[in-house]
């Protein structure tokens, strides 16, 4: 097994054993016009990560706006080490263009260090 797949279980196995925190992890979806957008509420002392494949001709331009001050990055893993292509603490709002370098599973984290929940939007562009 791969590493990116067990990852991926390890991940998803944590989060099910978390479900009643309310950590969140969600698949991104494109739509038609290569566009995600999600919105939710990240509990007190949780994280939401959105993943997804993206190639090295996959720009990816985002936006987000949280309710509240949030700790981001954008992440992939590489066997053990992990990536940051874009880490920062204490965000409201933030916007950049990502552009992988090869093909990897990239995830968009934020975590929500205060003591109640933060309202979160993000947008995704392709």
């Amino acid at each position: 097994m791969s590493s990116v797949p067990q990852t991926l279980a390890l991940s998803l196995l944590l989060l099910t054993l978390a479900a009643p925190a309310r950590a969140e992890l969600v698949e991104i979806r494109w739509n038609e016009a290569a566009r995600f957008a999600h919105s939710s509420e990240i509990a007190a002392g949780k994280f939401l990560e959105l993943c997804g494949k993206l190639g090295p001709t996959a720009a990816v331009q985002w936006s987000f706006k949280a309710a509240q001050v949030l700790n981001f990055n954008i992440h992939y893993h590489e066997g053990e080490k992990v990536g940051y292509p874009a880490k920062a603490e204490g965000l409201l709002t933030a916007s950049g263009v990502l552009k992988p370098a090869a093909e990897q599973d990239f995830c968009w984290m934020w975590s929500n260090k205060s003591g109640q929940a933060v309202a979160l939007t993000v947008e995704l562009a392709r």
